[in-house]
């Protein structure tokens, strides 16, 4: 693959197999293989924005373990930005950039302002580029009043929003978010969001998230695959997802009062605990009709919306495809 055809990334029936010992009877081990990625073949285009999901164990940080060149491939081919990850690891660290949600690249003891010097000196950016650059990050990103904290003091939503930046001082090609999301408050995902979506928008900066959050994938992405088992279950549109899996998303609606169970043509009722009514309905479907019609028409106190989960997503796909085959 060249980078003139469009694809920034590609794999082809990328396998990588671990071989696990386990003890059966007393000091007796038995070796077995664990296939982690399993002939996962997909491409990615330059600007794209790309949502890779499944549960914990379906094979996505190995994926993404093997697209920074962390770890070798047992099978198959693959290249990002013309490379080959696992043999030219040096090369293809200066096209991407890494954000582990459950671990920073941040130096704990120093000052954010510190780390970054530190990163601009790793991938040897010259100083007009690299002072442009965190200018940039720290206005979109809110870092000013943190950039003289040790990144030990800062929040976990801090921390995340400072290692955002740190993969972007050297302007990569490709941005790999392992759960950018986790455990920020809302306010902070809003921030996260918003600067992703203007990197992209501005930069054509491609980007590859792995998240638990639909909201994520919903906001950022105009495709989404679906990894379980180590294959690929689904590559496409999130609305195709919902509609393939048939998920449902949840209006929880608070009442003034107890009432009988809401009725409303395209949502049905499943639960009702005194005023407040748990209110199913497509995942595909905007709920902006739903959230209207129920406040016209019912004494309303106040509503949630409660996304699907991506097990359920995932648990409904499996059913629905012949044998558990792959789809899309």
């Amino acid at each position: 693959m060249s980078e003139d055809d469009g694809a920034l990334i590609e794999l082809v029936g990328l396998e990588k197999v671990f071989q696990v010992r386990r003890r059966v009877r007393g000091l007796r081990r038995e070796r077995r293989e664990v296939r982690a990625v399993d002939g996962i073949s997909f491409r990615v285009a330059r600007g794209e924005m790309v949502g890779y999901i499944g549960p914990n164990g379906a094979g996505k940080s190995t994926t993404i373990k093997m697209l920074t060149g962390i770890l070798t491939p047992s099978g198959g081919r693959l290249r990002v930005a013309g490379l080959d990850p696992a043999r030219e690891r040096t090369r293809l660290a200066r096209r991407i950039g890494v954000v582990f949600g459950q671990r920073t690249t941040l130096w704990w003891d120093l000052p954010l302002r510190d780390s970054y010097g530190l990163v601009r000196r790793m991938y040897r950016v010259e100083p007009e580029r690299f002072r442009a650059n965190l200018e940039r990050c720290v206005e979109l990103l809110d870092l000013g009043p943190l950039l003289e904290v040790p990144v030990r003091q800062l929040s976990l939503g801090q921390r995340m929003r400072g290692d955002i930046a740190a993969a972007l001082l050297h302007d990569p090609d490709v941005l790999y978010l392992d759960e950018p999301t986790i455990g920020l408050d809302v306010i902070s995902k809003a921030k996260v969001r918003s600067f992703l979506r203007d990197l992209n928008a501005e930069r054509g900066t491609t980007v590859l998230l792995t998240t638990h959050d639909l909201t994520d994938i919903e906001q950022l992405c105009s495709r989404v695959m679906v990894i379980d088992h180590g294959r690929l279950m689904y590559d496409g549109a999130l609305s195709g997802l919902h509609e393939v899996g048939e998920s449902e998303r949840t209006l929880v609606v608070d009442l003034e009062q107890e009432l009988p169970p809401i009725e409303l043509e395209g949502a049905r009722t499943v639960r009702v605990e005194g005023p407040r009514q748990w209110l199913a309905f497509p995942a595909s479907a905007s709920a902006a009709p739903l959230v209207a019609r129920v406040a016209r028409e019912y004494p309303l106190v106040d509503l949630s919306l409660r996304e699907p989960d991506i097990e359920d997503v995932i648990a409904r796909l499996y059913v629905g495809s012949p044998g558990g085959a792959g789809v899309g």
